[in-house]
């Protein structure tokens, strides 16, 4: 099934606050483990920032939530909340 562009940014801006909260992280201590600031992961996390993140930027995020990058194109979860 083919879906937009911006639903697949959404899924991803869904999974990175999703494992975020999951291991109890604020942004800033995402941010810090990243090596990111806080206000890039804000504007991920609140749509502020349309299709203004890199493969090396996720791949930062993912390697702070000790998980497998492709998990952050997961769109399971996303799918079923929001009916896509």
């Amino acid at each position: 099934m083919k879906h937009s562009d911006n639903y697949y940014f959404d899924v991803i801006r869904y999974n990175i606050k999703k494992y975020r909260k999951d291991r109890n992280f604020t942004q800033q201590q995402l941010a810090d483990r990243a090596g990111l600031t806080m206000n890039f992961i804000s504007k991920i996390e609140s749509k502020k920032m349309q299709r203004g993140f890199t493969i090396v930027s996720l791949t930062r995020i993912a390697d702070a939530l000790e998980i497998d990058i492709k998990e952050l194109f997961d769109d399971k979860d996303y799918a079923v909340l929001f009916q896509r």
